[in-house]
């Protein structure tokens, strides 16, 4: 059998919505059955909290002087200010992730890139999200306008700017950067040689 993680939908008995406003997030409760249970007390039903995401797209961008366009943001839920990369929420379902990156790209750092390699998709946390990451590497960047665009929240105090890829990836290495998703961008980029 290979090595690789598989499709699979175990039967829910029932769910519940605990929070669910139309903003990004849902929790919901379900009752969760083992596939094949009999009723006769094998395979009970457990409950499992789910967290609804729509998944975000993240952007490692490389300018021709190996530097990458970073946010110093504000994260309330760790109360902390982390160095992070371009990103944002796939905001429709079925939104195609690269055009979310691409958005992102422009809004957030004000800049397009003419070359795109996909990373990776992964998890965030799959025991209770349903969230997922599309990793992005980007080159070829050029100047370009966020429009309409208007920075709100947490963007608004914000701060960009670029740092070299190897002191980026150093500050990963001994947990000076400790967001997720730069982590893993700047980890596979060098493992598949792109940086």
């Amino acid at each position: 059998m290979p090595i690789a993680d598989r499709p699979e939908s175990w039967p829910v008995g029932s769910s519940e919505d605990l929070h669910r406003d139309g903003w990004v997030v849902a929790l919901r409760s379900d009752q969760v059955r083992l596939p094949g249970a009999d009723g006769n007390g094998k395979g009970a039903p457990f409950r499992r909290l789910v967290v609804e995401h729509p998944g975000a797209a993240i952007v490692l961008a490389i300018d021709e002087d190996g530097r990458v366009p970073c946010l110093q943001q504000y994260r309330h839920p760790a109360q902390i200010s982390f160095v992070e990369l371009p990103a944002g929420l796939c905001d429709e379902p079925g939104e195609d992730a690269l055009e979310v990156a691409k958005r992102e790209l422009r809004e957030e750092v004000e800049l397009a890139a003419d070359e795109w390699v996909h990373l990776a998709s992964v998890w965030a946390s799959p025991g209770i999200s349903a969230e997922q990451h599309h990793l992005y590497l980007a080159r070829g960047l050029t100047p370009a306008s966020r429009g309409d665009f208007a920075l709100h929240a947490e963007e608004a105090e914000m701060e960009v700017f670029r740092a070299p890829f190897d002191e980026l990836y150093a500050a990963v290495l001994d947990g000076r950067i400790a967001d997720a998703p730069i982590a893993l961008a700047l980890l596979l980029a060098r493992a598949k040689g792109l940086a």
